[in-house]
This record gives C-alpha cells, sequence and structure tokens, in this order.
C-alpha cells in the first residue's frame, strides 16, 4: 500500500464519524428536535467534517492553519 493510500485508510475512522454525525443531525433536524439539539448536532457535524478536511489536506502535503 502507498503511503497516500495508507494515510487515507487511516482517516477513513473520522470520516464515518462525521457521516454519522450528519446523518444524526439531519435526522434531528427532519424529525423537529428541540432546536438547540439541532443545533448541537449541527455543529458536532460541521466540527468533524473540519478535522477530516485539515488531516486531508496534512496527508496531501498542505498545511491546515491549526494543527491541534
Amino acid at each position: 500500500m502507498d503511503d497516500l493510500q495508507e494515510k487515507m485508510v487511516l482517516g477513513e475512522p473520522l470520516m464515518q464519524q462525521a457521516i454519522e454525525a450528519l446523518r444524526r443531525y439531519h435526522q434531528a433536524r427532519d424529525t423537529l428536535a428541540p432546536i438547540e439539539e439541532v443545533e448541537r448536532l449541527r455543529v458536532v457535524a460541521e466540527s468533524l467534517f473540519q478535522a477530516i478536511s485539515q488531516y486531508q489536506l496534512r496527508a496531501l502535503g498542505g498545511h491546515s492553519a491549526t494543527c491541534h
């Protein structure tokens, strides 16, 4: 397995978490859950997708704005 493919495979669990968080957000929004819960789920999903973006940028040799 080449280095890039290995890095993408290593990022897969985070991608799955983000997709699941987005599903939970959409489900809460569609079932008219309390607005605070919908907003919380939106923030969680957005945060996870931002983390994926930063990971992939670093994996491709770019530089992200922050690295925690």
